[in-house]
């Protein structure tokens, strides 16, 4: 899929929604190399997301004399909390715990924007917070992790073939999320190449794509 085809099932999608919705494309870019991140730069795509702290950080070196945003999204092991610090994302997408978020309000020199991953799917498969912890562990972030700029939530949709289990977990995602609104939440970051059309009818504002862009 080209970017430009993505953009317009984005706004497809959008549409049915909300014509005040506005949603952000995040190009997971774990399948590809530095060339095609500069090409899809080229093309008008500015945020991007990588799962690995070493990979992020040789695509940063490669691409540095470009204005891009650049989104953790994978499971952070407490030492690389350092290394990512360092490397200085735009967001780190995959708080999943209050122990982890206190680990890195320790490390950091300056707030960092952070979402809370929730495992709305509860899949032993995957990290994120039981969803019936989340709203407690946000609030707890927010009084104790003054470097933990929390600005909303993050999920993976269920791994399913059935689209109403997808849309269930999105939904849950999406509850909590206006629930944390009235704490500062503005990001609600849902859906990837399977899904994204669901998350976005389902209300999600950020997607990460990667296989439909980069394979």
């Amino acid at each position: 899929m080209t970017l430009n085809e993505l953009i317009q099932k984005v706004e497809k999608a959008r549409l049915e929604v909300n014509e005040h919705l506005i949603v952000k494309i995040v190009a997971v870019s774990k399948y590809s190399n530095s060339d095609a991140v500069k090409k899809l730069y080229n093309e008008g795509q500015r945020a991007f997301g990588e799962n690995r702290v070493q990979v992020l950080e040789e695509k940063i070196n490669d691409l540095n004399n470009l204005p891009l945003e650049w989104h953790f999204i994978g499971n952070l092991q407490k030492n690389k909390i350092n290394k990512l610090l360092k490397l200085n994302p735009f967001m780190i997408q995959s708080i999943n715990s209050l122990e982890l978020a206190k680990d890195i309000n320790k490390r950091a020199t300056k707030p960092i924007r952070c979402l809370l991953e929730i495992n709305s799917a509860k899949e032993e498969s995957k990290e994120g917070l039981q969803p019936e912890l989340a709203i407690d562990t946000y609030n707890e972030i927010l009084e104790t992790c003054p470097n933990i700029n929390l600005q909303g939530v993050m999920t993976i949709g269920a791994h399913s073939q059935e689209e109403k289990e997808i849309i269930e977990s999105f939904e849950l995602t999406h509850s909590i999320f206006e629930k944390l609104q009235n704490k500062g939440a503005k990001v609600c970051s849902m859906g990837m190449s399977s899904d994204f059309e669901l998350a976005i009818k389902c209300g999600s504002n950020m997607i990460r794509v990667g296989s439909a862009l980069f394979k």
